[in-house]
């Protein structure tokens, strides 16, 4: 029993990491995309939507982003540009502590991983 649990989890987590998969290589133009939050972590639960930070080539206000993407029900995005990102990385912000210790990355146009030195992986086991 405990074993068809475990599988179904996997399972589960595998499906929101597709679907984010699915989602980032939808989007035109040039983007870095990061699974984070819950999903990233294996620690979801029935409530947790699917948390992507999406790095984009934005020049708009926040608000105006958010409008703009069209991102599937269930999903948490959090939209920033390559400075903004350099920004928090460089305060450490928490947003970016998500992308630096869970974080599991979808896309990478930009190539975030190698400007920054970041540890990213397409998947880390739970």
């Amino acid at each position: 029993m405990e074993e068809d649990v475990i599988k179904r989890r996997i399972r589960e987590r595998d499906e929101a990491i597709r679907r984010a998969k699915n989602f980032v290589s939808s989007l035109k133009g040039n983007f870095s995309a990061f699974l984070i939050g819950s999903y990233a972590r294996g620690d979801f639960n029935a409530w947790s939507d699917v948390d992507v930070q999406l790095i984009g080539e934005y020049e708009e206000s926040p608000v105006k982003r958010l409008e703009k993407i069209d991102f599937p029900p269930g999903f948490e995005v959090v939209p920033l540009n390559e400075e903004e990102f350099g920004r928090a990385l460089a305060k450490n912000n928490p947003i970016i502590w998500e992308v630096k210790k869970v974080g599991l990355v979808l896309r990478d146009d930009l190539n975030l991983c190698k400007k920054f030195n970041l540890n990213c992986l397409e998947d880390r086991q739970t």
